[in-house]
């Protein structure tokens, strides 16, 4: 299996099944000498592991990273960072009764058609466990992203949706709910749905926004590897992505192109930022911002009909421990690809110019 490797410079490999021993991973060109916070890139892990709150799969794992190398006296030393991430509550049989069909809108059915063989177990390497690695790279190219600030929170849920524009939130009440919506009224609504559709035994799907502030202007590298392209990249290789839009999005195409440029200011800012951070793949030091689709959670807690591998119709019922809504643990999931985006676009613009 190709594909487990991401960034050009700054570059992050991960490893590992749902319910094998571990997972984890090799970060690879991070610079030498970046003061290590090993507390921030735990906190990180905490936001996304399972079992945090009611609303989200109740799947007991500590997700406690240790460290192999690339580090020493509390500093990266400019050489590979492996780690690891110790599974500790796999119940394998809860996936025997998928053992032998395919259930749907999962990658069992294409997994087994593509290698000839799957790991049946939790996905295997299609859970979406696998983001733990993620998260992980993501909260140490944070600290090498020093002044650049990275916040993603939920802003819908099913057709609840924060009609809010991004600058009119407090992002430091993301946290203060198990929703991670920054407004308190719609976090309450959101929650109490979710609620409601576990007990159906059902899922619901959700957006989440993300802001980047104080990037440099500079970073994307046109014409095929323009900033906006590689954070689509980025969100959509996320399980249960299906959609990226960025700055005015699909709503600019109501707008006049009069109306939807961004006038300059005399400083080089501009007056609105239908652009979205980026102009011609190249961020201009505007805030960007970004939405993330994802689909509800394809296992479902109810009998459905599916296909055997002999291609016979059979009922089976999700079983195990899921997601009714996967967006709250999926932010800082998203903060972590965004930030290993721009740790690598940093790095391969420091030979733009002389």
């Amino acid at each position: 299996m190709a594909g487990n490797t991401f960034g050009n410079l700054f570059k992050l490999t991960t490893f590992g099944e749902s319910h094998g021993k571990a997972i984890g991973g090799v970060l690879d060109g991070c610079p030498a000498g970046l003061e290590f916070d090993f507390e921030a890139v735990q906190i990180d892990l905490n936001r996304r592991k399972p079992g945090q709150s009611a609303i989200v799969t109740q799947r007991k794992e500590p997700d406690t990273v240790e460290f192999y190398s690339g580090i020493f006296e509390g500093k990266t030393t400019g050489t590979p960072i492996g780690f690891a991430i110790h599974n500790t509550n796999q119940k394998s049989k809860d996936y025997s009764h998928i053992k032998d069909s395919y259930r749907p809108s999962h990658a069992d059915y294409v997994y087994d058609k593509k290698y000839g063989f799957r790991d049946y177990r939790g996905g295997g390497r299609s859970s979406a466990r696998e983001t733990a690695s993620r998260v992980v790279g993501g909260a140490i190219a944070k600290q090498f992203l020093q002044g650049i600030d990275i916040n993603a929170f939920v802003s819908q849920v099913g057709e609840l949706r924060l009609e809010k524009s991004y600058q009119e939130l407090d992002f430091s009440l993301i946290e203060s709910n198990p929703v991670r919506c920054p407004d308190a009224e719609m976090a309450q609504k959101m929650e109490a749905y979710i609620k409601t559709i576990k007990k159906e035994g059902d899922t619901v799907g959700g957006v989440i926004t993300c802001v980047a502030k104080n990037v440099p202007i500079g970073l994307g590298e046109p014409v095929f590897d323009k900033l906006h392209a590689d954070l689509g990249k980025a969100m959509l290789s996320i399980n249960a992505v299906k959609g990226f839009e960025y700055g005015s999005g699909f709503e600019g195409v109501k707008m006049k192109g009069s109306a939807h440029n961004d006038q300059f200011n005399t400083d080089g800012t501009t007056r609105t930022n239908h652009s979205g951070g980026i102009q011609g793949g190249v961020s201009n030091g505007m805030d960007i911002y970004f939405n993330v689709a994802f689909k509800p959670v394809a296992t479902v807690i109810q009998p459905y009909e599916t296909i055997d591998k002999e291609g016979n119709k059979v009922m089976t019922q999700g079983k195990g421990r899921h997601d009714p809504c996967v967006v709250p643990r999926a932010v800082p999931i998203v903060e972590a690809m965004t930030a290993l985006v721009l740790a690598d676009f940093m790095l391969l613009g420091r030979g733009s110019r002389l």
